[in-house]
């Protein structure tokens, strides 16, 4: 499950693409893990537009890379969602958690 990272200014961006399952989920937060602690970032952007399928552990990485966030006092925003994953995280309710644009 491949993640890349970007910084500028404190700001972390990570592309997520292809499959987050139970397969790829824990490699996903192991590097959004180690990289929220390297840059100690104000805001993480979670950038979807790459993913072709996920399922609850999709839910899990965003739950997740949420709380690590709020352990550095920093702010997370979803972007550029795909439908198949949009259809998962509302069924969970987490755009009353998370905001999604």
């Amino acid at each position: 499950m491949p993640v890349t990272c970007k910084e500028d200014k404190r700001c972390l961006t990570a592309l997520v693409t292809g499959e987050l399952d139970h397969h790829g989920a824990r490699a996903v937060m192991e590097e959004l893990d180690r990289r929220i602690d390297q840059a100690q970032p104000r805001e993480l952007t979670l950038d979807l537009s790459g993913l072709t399928f996920t399922d609850s552990s999709g839910i899990a990485v965003l739950l997740r890379a949420r709380r690590r966030m709020g352990q550095v006092r920093g702010s997370m925003r979803v972007v550029r969602t795909p439908d198949q994953a949009g259809r998962v995280f509302r069924a969970a309710g987490l755009e009353r958690l998370i905001r999604f644009e």
